[in-house]
């Protein structure tokens, strides 16, 4: 086993470098900002179907509400996607560029908007005028979506890059001036859409984003087969192992297929139909990653409840809570599950079963596939329960579940415990033979960085250190985060932290002395270095258990920071000398 991880380790730099792919991450970064619409809307569909199925019917003209406010969020989804999507690519290509030549985002975005109806709305007229329908500005368009927002910054690039815009005199103002470099390019996006979609249409009878769906409708049906969910969900799983974020390079694949068939599910449902598409961000979240990536719910409490290994009992106790609500980090890199030979096998293969089990449920037990979009941090039994429409059949596989994990973790459990318990024993042997060792020297006599130590002269405001921690989901971060902010107001230090998911963080980091990288980050460390350069912020990476660590101690966290601004500015100041 040991001989597969190594080979594994082996293939890391590559992977790494597919997800810092900036369409990978422009797709997900867009996704990031569009959930709380996502979720948003979701909210109202369940107010609004959840009480039939206690026999409770809201007026029609309550519903009629319910639904205006679904349909006028989530029915235009993708008209926001082609805008977010491009806003997201054009940040990463703006590092490409000077500082004083920036491609500006809502021009992109205004242009990618307009570029997605040209392709995917089709007009009709009627005796009172012109309109359009709306079926593919929903779900159904997403993947058209993504093909304006990856095609309109690129070509805005390529204008601001060869110069191909009207330049003002100098004496004309800088707003004016800006205004006008984005005609050309604007109207060069427009332009190209407007035309590709009229030969398009001529050769195919219908607009792109329909034809998208015609073409892929054959991979949609794969993908929702015991293959194709092995194949999602198991690469999901593998990608973390050898830790990089495996959502990062998965989940921009299938986003759209996850999306589409939740509305297509919700949609059968209503008409008293059978849901039984499986794909979904339901599936991931409290399925397939039930606990979080690798199905950690239950090995976490394994380790809390049943573990005799000291360590491991501790690391499960601190890790169970963030675990039951989807942050997985404490484990995975306390434990540590990653990269660790003994869980290879299932923490591979407990996603992939636990998927499985559902898509029997729904095949042959009459269960619906997944018809609301809930929180990622919903704790995940509840998340299945409620994100199916509630019936007895999740009630039963909810338990199911956390049995099966049970016996596919527990003689992984037992192995891991009985080796970490003799390296204690080990330990406990050595330190009573070397009494005055660096081992038996107490580590967490940390002494609390004093106001008078913060390096206020290496901020930008002069006033407080301005502290950015950004993790894959937000949820590690903002551990870390909400313990420097309460240990800074405890002691009155001038110290302010905030949080963020990755493909969140981008309009905060202009205004950050620092940011800290949580080590699930390393895939994107490269390109957030440049962001970091880009905004002038110091940059900081952590390892696994020394992320974890420094969750738990705020003490040290803030020491560990203030260490390395100063290290770094020393190193700087002697680079000049």
């Amino acid at each position: 086993m040991n001989t597969i991880v190594k080979q594994i380790e082996k293939a890391q730099p590559f992977f790494k470098k597919l997800s810092a792919n900036i369409y990978l991450q422009a797709v997900r970064d867009g996704f990031i900002s569009l959930m709380p619409i996502i979720i948003f809307s979701s909210l109202f569909i369940l107010v609004s179907a959840v009480p039939n199925i206690w026999g409770f019917y809201w007026p029609t003209n309550v519903n009629d509400g319910l639904m205006k406010i679904y349909n006028y969020s989530m029915g235009v989804l993708s008209l926001m996607a082609a805008a977010n999507v491009a806003r997201a690519l054009t940040k990463s290509l703006n590092l490409r560029l000077p500082k004083i030549n920036q491609i500006p985002p809502a021009s992109v975005m205004f242009a990618s908007q307009i570029a997605f109806l040209l392709v995917a709305v089709d007009p009709f007229t009627n005796k009172v005028g012109l309109f359009f329908t709306e079926g593919y500005m929903g779900t159904k368009g997403l993947l058209a979506a993504f093909l304006v927002g990856f095609i309109v910054p690129n070509l805005y690039y390529v204008c601001f890059k060869n110069h191909i815009t009207i330049k003002m005199p100098d004496q004309v103002p800088q707003n004016i001036s800006s205004a006008f470099a984005n005609i050309i390019p604007f109207a060069l996006s427009t332009s190209f859409f407007g035309l590709f979609d009229i030969f398009f249409r001529m050769a195919t009878g219908t607009n792109l984003a329909a034809w998208i769906i015609q073409v892929l409708a054959p991979l949609f049906t794969a993908a929702d087969g015991y293959v194709g969910l092995a194949i999602i969900y198991g690469a999901m799983a593998f990608f973390w192992f050898i830790g990089i974020q495996g959502p990062s390079i998965v989940e921009p694949a299938v986003e759209a297929i996850y999306l589409t068939n939740v509305d297509a599910n919700m949609k059968i449902v209503q008409a008293g139909g059978h849901a039984t598409h499986i794909l979904s961000q339901g599936t991931q979240f409290f399925v397939a990653t039930l606990g979080g990536t690798g199905a950690t719910l239950v090995i976490t409490y394994m380790f809390a409840l049943w573990a005799k290994s000291k360590e491991l009992k501790a690391v499960g106790r601190a890790s169970a809570i963030p675990v039951s609500f989807g942050v997985n980090e404490p484990i995975l890199f306390g434990a540590p599950l990653i990269l660790n030979p003994v869980f290879f096998i299932p923490f591979i293969a407990t996603p992939i079963l636990n998927v499985w089990l559902f898509k029997i449920f729904v095949d042959y037990l009459g269960m619906n596939g997944f018809v609301f979009n809930l929180p990622w941090t919903t704790p995940g039994p509840i998340g299945l329960i409620m994100g199916v429409r509630f019936s007895i059949q999740a009630v039963i596989l909810a338990v199911a579940l956390i049995v099966m994990d049970g016996v596919v973790y527990y003689p992984f459990f037992k192995a891991y415990d009985m080796q970490k318990v003799a390296e204690e024993a080990e330990e406990d042997k050595a330190a009573a033979e070397n009494p005055d060792s660096d081992a038996n020297v107490a580590t967490d006599a940390v002494v609390a960085t004093a106001a008078g130590d913060i390096p206020l002269g290496l901020t930008k405001d002069k006033k407080a250190l301005n502290i950015l921690v950004i993790c894959a989901g937000g949820g590690t971060s903002g551990i870390l985060a909400n313990a420097l902010n309460k240990m800074a107001k405890e002691k009155d230090l001038p110290v302010e932290a905030a949080a963020a998911a990755y493909g969140a963080h981008s309009d905060l980091l202009p205004d950050m002395d620092v940011t800290v990288l949580a080590p699930q980050m390393d895939a994107m460390k490269d390109s957030l270095k440049q962001e970091a350069d880009h905004s002038d912020v110091k940059m900081i990476t952590t390892t696994g258990k020394q992320y974890i660590d420094l969750t738990r101690h705020a003490d040290k966290a803030l020491k560990f920071i203030v260490d390395k601004l100063q290290n770094d500015d020393d190193k700087s100041e002697g680079d000049t000398k």
